[in-house]
């Protein structure tokens, strides 16, 4: 990840399940897991560059595997 969580994962949505879920072949591959799915989220996150910005996050979980493979979405929710 080139962004670090510095808060809680807030207005937590399902995006999509099963069949909908297109890298669902990948992630089982390389995680196991069986129900996969892509999750998104609102949270404040620490860049690369040292700033601190609220932004989308997008990552996909299985329940006994976890999170994996955060995806910052841009553009930022918060104003510079």
């Amino acid at each position: 990840m080139d962004f670090e969580l510095i808060s809680e994962i807030t207005e937590v949505k399902t995006i999509a399940t099963g069949t909908r879920l297109r890298d669902r072949a990948r992630l089982r591959k390389w995680y196991g897991g069986t129900k996969w799915r892509k999750v998104k989220g609102v949270a404040q996150v620490r860049l690369a560059n040292g700033r601190i910005r609220i932004a989308e996050i997008h990552w996909y979980e299985a329940h006994g595997i976890g999170k994996r493979e955060f995806k910052l979405k841009l553009p930022f929710l918060d104003k510079p």
